[in-house]
């Protein structure tokens, strides 16, 4: 219905239409015709019997909701970045006067869950797309059938991964997924972040504090929170700036006449104020081979003196872009799709497809940058278009095999160097094989002090331990020995070792029958696979020890496992599984929840990879 006004006296048929009306117009339409009948008296036109309400006040903007008194962060990390990351964000929050419990998701009960108004998750993604030793409880809780409707909950999710593998932050999207479909509601989306995280980490930061009532200034600052800050609290240098190490010591443990080359590093630390404890990381920053860098420069006609950009404020010649700046020997999913996009190549699309994936997989698996060009003619791109599309060259993580205690100001590493050949080139691994050939005392490396809380020494010196390495898996434990060692701890030991031939591959030997002798190490059994007919591996040996082993692990050993994470972990497991089956007269279902409530208690911590 259409009311027609005009500048004269409302008739009494207006009149009553309007008074009818009136009731049910809207808070806008009443602020209009307030205003219309104020301007019809100004001019002098009466409107005699218009029962006009008071004029509502206009609607205002809406108000940023102050921010909660309460939040709850949870974090699953295999390595420390996650706990890392949780802790700078529960500052600023409580910066905000915001109440904030940071929590390990295995120290977390699961029953709370329905009590909490908000929850952010920091979460890492390990080995084939599965949650990290820390979050697995947390994970299986919600995916069963105990996880409650959660109406009234508010979360956002920073999820870490790598992109190099195929379920990248698979575990952020999982936690992502099953809460919305329990019903709770996102505050901010999901963040996925590559190995160099700071950036998205950051933006994430900002999204969730400004989602939870937190001044623009404020978010700012969260945003800042994410770069990291010094590796420890006494140094100046971090992962964004590394400490440019002495190499003091650089030697090959096998023997002669071994299939492998294993190198053992002595790095110095001194000046650095860099300190770490047994079970923590060294983060290295490797070279690419020159041939490699050399090869690619050729193939694609560039000139190596030619500036590029290596980040947002930083440029080098080509050649020393490629050589220290720039991932070139992997090759990830989101690299071939910005290809593809860079190209237009169709073949090449086709292979980022869902439908390719298999195909996609075994590609990535086995090649580097120099076939990316070759299999898909990228000739023609400039430098910079193609070194526009690269990631930054990540650091590798390795496990220190030195106590500070016994030999301050050094770090020792323990490192398989990699090679084969594939598609009639030899690869390398690119950090191993840079130690191997290229590094001589009196170098240096860029490092930084990877601390991981989740890998640890029993705070009770006395407790037992059992420790299980094959292979650089055993770097950790010659850490923890020594510790033990120069402490005087009093603690039983047993350490399962295994490689390949006892003559040429038993590293470390002399220190391990040191130990026996001087009875830091109470125990050693050891699995060399190829003296025998029938290969034989430490999860073997593990099993023909099962009733001495049961004893020490229902006695309060705390169980500690280093190496391969896609074969010799799940093995290990399998074999502990069956150990407290058959000791504890469990069935395999409470053999598994025993081993959980290890994890729980930190008496069963795995460092793999």
């Amino acid at each position: 219905m259409v009311l027609n006004v005009t500048n004269s006296p409302f008739n009494e048929q207006q009149t009553e239409l309007l008074n009818r009306l009136l009731p049910t117009l809207n808070g806008h339409q009443q602020v209009w015709l307030t205003g219309y009948l104020s301007a019809q008296a100004a001019a002098g036109v009466q409107t005699p019997g218009i029962a006009v309400p008071a004029a509502p006040q206009a609607e205002s903007a809406p108000q940023t909701p102050s921010a909660p008194r309460e939040v709850t962060v949870l974090y699953g990390s295999q390595t420390g970045n996650g706990s890392g990351l949780a802790k700078k964000l529960a500052k600023c929050l409580e910066e905000q006067q915001v109440k904030t419990e940071v929590l390990s998701m295995a120290d977390f009960k699961p029953n709370n869950l329905k009590k909490i108004a908000n929850l952010l998750i920091i979460v890492s993604t390990h080995g084939e797309g599965e949650p990290p030793d820390n979050a697995i409880s947390f994970h299986e809780f919600l995916y069963s059938k105990r996880a409650p409707k959660l109406d009234s909950l508010n979360y956002s999710v920073l999820a870490l991964g790598d992109t190099s593998y195929e379920f990248f932050c698979q575990t952020g999207k999982d936690f992502d997924t099953r809460l919305a479909e329990l019903g709770a509601s996102r505050l901010a989306d999901r963040a996925d972040c590559d190995v160099d995280f700071d950036e998205t980490a950051g933006e994430w930061m900002k999204a969730v504090t400004e989602a939870l009532g937190a001044t623009p200034a404020a978010a700012a600052s969260a945003a800042d929170a994410a770069a990291p800050l010094s590796s420890d609290s006494e140094s100046e240098y971090s992962r964004s700036r590394p400490f440019q190490a002495e190499v003091l010591e650089n030697l090959n443990l096998n023997g002669r006449g071994s299939a492998r080359e294993t190198r053992h590093l002595e790095l110095s630390l001194e000046g650095s104020g860099l300190t770490y404890e047994p079970g923590d990381s060294l983060g290295v920053y490797p070279e690419n081979h020159p041939r490699l860098v050399d090869e690619i420069i050729k193939e694609m006609g560039w000139d190596p003196q030619e500036n590029v950009a290596t980040g947002k404020n930083g440029s080098a010649a080509l050649r020393e872009a490629l050589h220290r700046h720039y991932e070139i020997t992997v090759l990830t999913k989101p690299l071939l799709e910005q290809a593809a996009k860079l190209t237009g190549n169709d073949t090449l699309a086709r292979l980022t497809s869902p439908e390719a994936a298999e195909e996609l997989r075994a590609y990535l698996g086995n090649h580097d940058l120099l076939d990316l060009i070759r299999d898909f003619n990228l000739h023609g791109k400039s430098a910079a278009e193609l070194t526009g599309i690269l990631r930054k060259m990540p650091a590798r993580l390795y496990s220190i095999a030195s106590s500070p205690q016994a030999t301050p100001d050094e770090v020792h590493l323990t490192v398989r160097t990699v090679r084969y050949a594939c598609g009639g080139r030899d690869r390398y691994g690119v950090c191993s094989v840079q130690m191997a050939e290229r590094l001589e005392p009196g170098d240096r490396l860029p490092v930084f002090i990877q601390h991981n809380p989740n890998f640890k020494l029993p705070q009770n010196p006395d407790t037992p331990i059992i420790l299980i390495g094959p292979g650089t898996g055993v770097a950790p434990f010659r850490s923890f020995l020594a510790e033990r060692e120069e402490t005087g701890s009093r603690g039983k030991s047993w350490l399962f070792y295994g490689d390949q031939h006892f003559s040429t591959d038993f590293l470390y030997q002399v220190e391990w029958q040191r130990w026996i002798k001087d009875g830091v190490l109470t125990r050693m059994d050891v699995a060399f696979s190829r003296d025998t007919d029938q290969k034989v591996y430490v999860q073997h040996r593990m099993l023909e020890k099962s009733k001495e082993l049961y004893e020490w692990i229902d006695g309060g050993a705390a169980v500690y496992v280093c190496g391969d994470e896609k074969h010799m972990a799940h093995d290990v497991h399998s074999a502990l599984e069956t150990i407290i089956a058959q000791g504890g007269g469990l069935s395999p279902e409470q053999a598994s929840e025993y081993l959980l409530r290890m994890q729980q208690e930190k008496r069963y911590q795995r460092d793999v990879y």
